[in-house]
């Protein structure tokens, strides 16, 4: 998967996160605010993996 994929689906994955954190929070749902803080950070880790992908892209580029 490229960087840009892992950065797309990242961002989708937060976003949907949150959006499930704030229902959870909303209608008093724990184990739904919970899921959405988990989804949330893996979309944050995912964000990371492309740019750490497109940093050593680079720096190979560069040698």
């Amino acid at each position: 998967m490229g960087s840009t994929s892992d950065k797309v689906k990242g961002n989708a994955n937060e976003l949907a996160g949150k959006i499930k954190k704030g229902v959870g929070g909303a209608t008093d749902d724990p184990a739904l605010e919970n899921e959405g803080r988990a989804q949330e950070s893996r979309g944050k880790a995912q964000q990371v993996k492309g740019d750490v992908k497109d940093s050593l892209k680079r720096g190979i580029d560069r040698a």
